[in-house]
C-alpha cells in the first residue's frame, strides 16, 4: 500500500509520523524474551515542554529470542488491537541477547549480529553482523499513519471469496536500508520474478489464479543477497515496497498500532 506520492510528498488523506529522536534508551529484563533494549522514540523532536503535547510516540523494542535474532517491536498504543505473531521454534525462555546502554547509545547483542540505536536525533537504528552494517533504519523510516477517509490508496486488499475487508485508518510502518547491488528473495509462493527488487507485494492469502499478483501461500519473510532475513511476524495484512517507493529501501506496514 502506497503512502507517498514521489519521493518527497504525501498522497492526499495521508498523514505521517515518523521516529525523530531516541529520547530515551533503557536496558529491562521484563520482556519476553528476557533482556531488552526501550527505546522511547518521539514524533518530533523534543526541544521544550510544548513539544510534548499532542503527538503521538513509538516505544521501539529490541529482545532476542533465539541466538542471531533480533525481535523489534513498533508500537503506538500497547493496548491496541494486535493479531499476534508466529511460534519461533527454537526460542529460548530467557532470551538470548545482552543490551547494555552508554553515552554512545544502546546496543543489543546476540551472537554474531548486533542490534545498535544512537541516542538523540535522527533516528538511527542499525543491525551489523561480526562488526560490518548490512541495513538499518533511519529518517522517515519507522512511523504511524493515519487514513483520511477518502485518502487517496491502494485499498491494498480487495473483496474475495464474498468476504469484505474494510480498510484499516491506522498503520505502523518500517524501512530498512537496501545496499547497492542487494538483492531480496522469498514472501512465499509468487509467480512474478524471483528477484522481488522493484515489486510491491501484498501478503493476503488470496484465490486470484496463477500467473497474477494474488497468491495462495503468501510468507511475510524475505532474504537479502546480504545473508540476512526479515520476518514480519504478523499473520494478518502486510504491505511490502521492495525498492519501488524508494529504491534503496525496503517497506512494510501493518494495519493497527504494532507492528513485530
Amino acid at each position: 500500500m502506497k503512502f507517498t506520492d514521489g519521493f518527497w510528498q504525501l498522497r492526499p488523506g495521508v498523514t505521517a509520523l515518523y521516529a525523530q529522536e531516541a529520547y530515551d534508551i533503557e536496558t529491562t529484563t521484563a520482556s519476553a524474551d528476557g533482556a531488552a533494549l526501550v527505546v522511547t522514540a518521539p514524533t518530533t523532536v523534543i526541544a521544550r515542554r510544548g513539544d510534548t503535547l499532542n503527538r503521538p510516540v513509538l516505544t521501539v523494542t529490541m529482545s532476542s529470542p533465539l541466538e542471531g535474532v533480533v525481535r523489534v517491536r513498533i508500537a503506538h498504543h500497547e493496548g491496541g488491537t494486535w493479531h499476534g505473531g508466529f511460534d519461533l521454534p527454537g526460542a529460548v525462555a530467557d532470551g538470548a541477547g545482552v543490551a547494555t546502554v552508554t553515552d554512545e547509545g544502546g546496543t543489543l547483542r546476540t551472537g554474531a549480529l548486533t542490534a545498535r540505536v544512537a541516542p538523540g536525533a535522527p533516528w538511527d537504528l542499525s543491525f551489523e553482523v561480526d562488526g560490518r552494517r548490512v541495513s538499518g533504519s533511519g529518517h522517515k523510516a519507522q512511523g504511524y499513519i493515519r487514513l483520511a477517509g477518502d485518502a487517496q490508496v491502494d485499498p491494498g486488499v480487495v473483496r474475495t471469496a464474498g468476504i469484505d475487508v474494510p480498510r484499516p485508518d491506522t498503520f505502523v510502518h518500517e524501512q530498512l536500508d537496501l545496499g547497492v547491488g542487494e538483492l531480496i528473495y522469498g514472501l512465499g509462493e509468487r509467480f512474478g520474478p524471483l528477484v522481488k527488487n522493484g515489486q510491491s507485494i501484498e501478503v493476503w492469502n488470496a484465490d486470484g489464479g496463477t500467473s497474477s499478483e494474488q497468491a495462495y501461500k503468501n510468507v511475510p519473510f524475505y532474504l537479502s543477497s546480504r545473508g540476512y532475513g526479515v520476518l514480519v511476524n504478523d499473520p494478518g495484512h502486510v504491505s511490502f515496497e521492495i525498492g519501488s517507493e524508494a529504491v534503496e529501501r525496503v517497506q512494510f506496514s501493518v494495519p493497527g498500532e504494532v507492528l513485530e
